[in-house]
């Protein structure tokens, strides 16, 4: 059986916790900034978690992690 490839794309944007999900950074902070709020900007900060219908998907994706 021929090793796994992991999709490098996803590699850089999702990291396994340890209880088995993913985390990911908020969407939405990269450019057109001016005329979004600073309480919106403040929000989109930090990581949060990859829904659970979604992880399966990422398991294929990062089948070593």
């Amino acid at each position: 059986m021929p090793k796994l490839k992991t999709n490098r794309a996803a590699a850089k944007r999702f990291k396994k916790t340890a209880s088995g999900g993913f985390k990911r950074s908020c969407s939405h902070l990269r450019h057109i900034l001016t005329k979004k709020s600073s309480k919106r900007k403040r929000h989109l900060r930090g990581t949060t978690t990859v829904h659970g219908t979604d992880v399966a998907g990422l398991r294929r994706l990062l089948p070593y992690s």
